[in-house]
């Protein structure tokens, strides 16, 4: 009995350290398509709206939509003000426009998003997102927008994730932190 539970400890922790050491990388999915609009999360401000230009001038889509909270304020101005700013200097600005948004979960973003699609006849949306976030967003949005069609777009910051998740302190806390939001989205508020 002792070489039974002893084999199946052994086997247990095989296991755990195989799904360990490939778990960053199923935190990541980037598989752009071509879409109506490219449609930028909240959050990092620097390597999505670069990623999503980036999709814009390979032809991925027409218009990029960026997701920017309106209700706090930095230095007297909103999010959504600053990313208006943002845009105003940018070369492709007639083709890039800023989404107020209020919610501060992705859920609720996708509700603010869809606002902002409201008036579009945008069937395919393609997200552009921290890589590391890649797989709840894109769960997220089509359970919270079926009618619409989803793909994704991985935004690449070596200072916040890696798929080597041990070898960094930051991407072992970024890796915990994803992946108890990825469990949480799919035992709970998938089902609310």
């Amino acid at each position: 009995m002792r070489k039974i539970v002893r084999n199946l400890v052994i086997v247990s922790c095989l296991v755990l350290v195989v799904f360990a050491a490939s778990a960053g990388k199923l935190l990541v999915v980037d598989d752009p398509r071509p879409s109506d609009v490219i449609l930028v999360l909240a959050g990092e401000r620097d390597h999505r709206p670069a990623r999503a230009l980036q999709l814009l001038d390979k032809g991925y889509a027409p218009l990029v939509l960026i997701d920017a909270p309106a209700d706090t304020k930095f230095f007297g101005f909103t999010e959504a003000e600053l990313a208006e700013k943002y845009v105003a200097q940018l070369p492709q600005k007639a083709r890039v426009r800023v989404c107020p948004i209020i919610g501060l979960s992705t859920r609720e973003e996708s509700r603010d998003a869809d606002k902002c699609l409201a008036g579009q006849t945008s069937a395919r949306i393609l997200i552009v997102t921290s890589d590391y976030h890649t797989r709840r967003a894109l769960s997220i949005l089509r359970h919270q927008l079926p009618r619409r069609s989803f793909s994704v777009a991985a935004a690449y910051d070596p200072t916040q994730y890696g798929t080597l998740w041990w070898t960094h302190r930051q991407w072992a806390k970024t890796f915990f932190d994803e992946w108890v939001r990825l469990v949480w989205w799919n035992a709970v508020d998938r089902w609310r």
